[in-house]
């Protein structure tokens, strides 16, 4: 075994150099690491990316197939019972009430641009009222039922209470606003969906997971 004698600076020099290589290596190793990690994602998503399009597809078709299943008895219901072309779920129940499935789609807020000028008749006479502290908390109160939501539209259950204020004003002005808003209305269909349940034992409905967060 050789031994090697050093000064102190050449001692410090060597710990420095040392320790600067360990930290390199360190790095090195790091970015191998992470390298690795995303090697292995790469080729996880490769692997369950086909999967997961196969089962969304198998999901939309039986999706379908449960939706034309009961278009027959949606169209019976219409004209038994009156129901409206536009109603937006159905659900249906077994005679022995042990099995129940809703049918129906989600369906998204719209608005013309008529409703501007619904909302500003409605402002304008909501604000002339202002005439004291009492009645201007009162109409502050009100025009938040004309706020927006984060698509920029309004709710239909605060117009449909702009609507009741209306009628109970009885001023022509105000009812005119809320109807032009209301005509203004444009809802549009999104997605279908379905729920099913099954009665326990116990008589309790329990739900059938038909989502993969569900199931």
């Amino acid at each position: 075994m050789e031994t090697v004698v050093m000064t102190a600076q050449e001692r410090a020099e060597f710990e420095a150099f040392k320790a600067l290589k360990e930290k390199r290596e360190a790095a090195e190793k790091r970015k191998q690491d992470r390298e690795a990690y995303a090697t292995i994602v790469d080729e996880t998503l490769a692997a369950v990316m086909p999967e997961l399009q196969e089962i969304s597809g198998q999901i939309a078709a039986k999706k379908k197939a449960v939706m034309d299943a009961f278009k027959g008895a949606i169209e019976m219901k219409s004209e038994l019972f009156g129901v409206k072309d536009e109603q937006r779920t159905h659900t249906f129940t077994n005679s022995d009430s042990t099995i129940r499935v809703t049918v129906g789609h989600y369906t998204l807020d719209g608005y013309r641009d008529t409703v501007e000028e619904g909302i500003a008749m409605v402002k304008g006479f909501i604000e002339s009222q202002a005439k004291d502290d009492g009645s201007r908390a009162l109409v502050k109160a009100i025009l938040r039922l004309l706020s927006r939501d984060n698509q920029g539209n309004l709710k239909p259950s605060r117009v449909l209470q702009l609507r009741r204020m209306a009628e109970d004003s009885g001023d022509e002005k105000f009812l005119e606003g809320v109807k032009i808003i209301e005509e203004s209305y444009l809802p549009t269909a999104s997605s279908m969906f379905i729920k099913a349940a099954v009665k326990s034992d116990s008589g309790k409905w329990e739900y059938v997971p038909l989502g993969m967060t569900e199931a």
